[in-house]
């Protein structure tokens, strides 16, 4: 398998941590190894022979130094976006370089998520690539364990693919549902988080984008060289809406594996302990006296707590941030102020 790693997001919701020119596939925000690194360890644990880091202009050159460091650099190739476009037309890109290998497949990875449980990711990819290598676009399904609101689902149906076991057609892809909805979806086993990641036949991937995205597959179809170039006229259009809603093909494979997409500083509790106080803590030096629910990402300095619950504390070299944990999700709005503030030096 060629695994595509899609690695040009920036990770608003993780500031400080996560900044304009090192955003959160950069940050090490699990031991001491970035997210990117964390996802290329874990495509090669599982076979993937190639890797491809796909990221945008401005980000080129740190993607570049951390592949440099790496001993398997041989066997990871980066390539970049001239501008923004969303997932479809990144695959694109991918899809324009190898064009040849039309029965090779292909995995589409995010570079920013966490799994616990690599076992069974592992087993997961296997039984996705046999689905595969019978003509399905396969995406792993996360086995939901609450009625999130913040995750696309997929529905399967009863159907197995083949002999393969363990796969399912797809009945339909479902936006982020409000909570009674959300609830709805977990109580009757059938739906699952969308994770983003997607394996199929790079000819059967051509084929759909020909069908369902054709203004993408008839520059693809002309080589590399000519799809950078006409980059700008391409479509602003993710791979879920792009193709997996659209395509007769999809299938799915559920799977229970400590997955977390840490899109914002509250995701952290779910894949580190917490002290007998609920406090999550990240980071070598820190002290929790009299608090509560807390959630500590430290840098170089000591941290202390004191009497205080409920709060994100955030240290890095420039910035200590303290929030409420209530308001992780809103820390968007919070580096929107800082720059209407002129404070630009800080994003």
């Amino acid at each position: 398998m060629i695994a595509a790693i899609l690695a040009g997001g920036r990770g608003v919701r993780l500031w400080p941590e996560s900044r304009n020119q090192h955003p959160k596939q950069l940050c090490k925000l699990v031991g001491n190894k970035s997210m990117l690194d964390h996802t290329i360890d874990r495509l090669k644990q599982a076979d993937c022979h190639k890797i491809v880091i796909i990221t945008s202009d401005d980000l080129l050159d740190s993607i570049n130094q951390l592949v440099n460091k790496r001993e398997d650099r041989d066997q990871i190739q980066v390539m970049s976006e001239p501008e923004g476009k969303n997932t479809a037309p990144a695959v694109g890109m991918v899809l324009a370089q190898y064009a040849q290998l039309k029965d090779e497949v292909l995995g589409i990875f995010p570079a920013d998520h966490h799994i616990l449980n690599e076992h069974v990711f592992n087993d997961s990819l296997k039984k996705a690539s046999l689905a595969a290598d019978k003509g399905h676009i396969v995406t792993i399904g996360v086995q939901p364990n609450r009625p999130e609101t913040g995750y696309g689902y997929i529905e399967k149906t009863k159907w197995e693919i083949g002999q393969i076991g363990g796969v399912y057609q797809v009945k339909s892809f479902y936006e982020k549902p409000d909570t009674e909805r959300a609830q709805a979806y977990v109580e009757t086993g059938r739906f699952m988080w969308n994770a983003g990641i997607y394996i199929g036949k790079i000819g059967v991937l051509f084929e759909e984008f020909r069908k369902h995205l054709p203004e993408i597959y008839a520059v693809a179809r002309k080589g590399y060289d000519t799809y950078k170039q006409s980059y700008a006229k391409l479509p602003n259009i993710s791979l879920d809406h792009g193709i997996a809603e659209k395509s007769d093909r999809m299938a799915v494979v559920p799977a229970d594996m400590g997955w977390c997409d840490l899109g914002s500083w509250n995701a952290l509790s779910e894949i580190r302990p917490a002290d007998e106080q609920e406090n999550v803590c990240e980071g070598h030096d820190i002290i929790a006296m009299d608090s509560r629910r807390c959630i500590v990402k430290q840098g170089e300095k000591t941290i202390v707590l004191f009497g205080v619950q409920d709060l994100v504390v955030v240290e890095t070299d420039d910035v200590i941030m303290v929030a409420d944990r209530n308001k992780c999700q809103n820390i968007r709005s919070l580096t929107e102020s800082l720059k209407s503030m002129g404070r630009e030096d800080l994003l």
